[in-house]
């Protein structure tokens, strides 16, 4: 879903990579629990995919804030990241968390993703009306 409108709410959060690529060895079961096979794919793919995970697991989290919920409102394979080309990545939102996004009357998001060698961050808006 993207697009423009109302703002209906705005989520930011911010990862340590390297505390989150240590969680993925120690425990490699976790990216399924927290990413979509198509995030993981797109993510296998990268020289280094921890960037990549961290930044679409602080969007997970930033959706989450940006419907105004916390932990365990949704699944977080309900919030799904996706590269279109060489455009911006899109969000794609299912089960409970895409009930709550109609619920809020969301009818689009805009994402932004960013990360050093450190720290990965998203910035998301959960937006309604045309």
């Amino acid at each position: 879903m993207s697009g423009a409108g109302r703002l209906v709410g705005l989520g930011i959060d911010s990862v340590d990579i390297p505390r989150l690529a240590a969680m993925l060895r120690r425990r490699p079961s976790m990216a399924e629990r927290l990413f979509t096979a198509g995030e993981r794919a797109y993510a296998a793919e990268l020289r280094n995919p921890a960037p990549s995970l961290a930044a679409r697991f602080a969007a997970k989290e930033a959706t989450m804030k940006a419907m105004g919920v916390g932990l365990g409102a949704m699944d977080f394979t309900d919030v799904d990241l996706r590269r279109d080309g060489l455009g911006p990545p899109a969000l794609h939102v299912t089960g409970r968390a895409g009930a709550l996004a109609a619920s809020l009357g969301v009818t689009g998001w805009m994402v932004s993703l960013t990360h050093t060698d450190s720290v990965a961050s998203a910035v998301v808006a959960a937006l309604a009306g045309p």
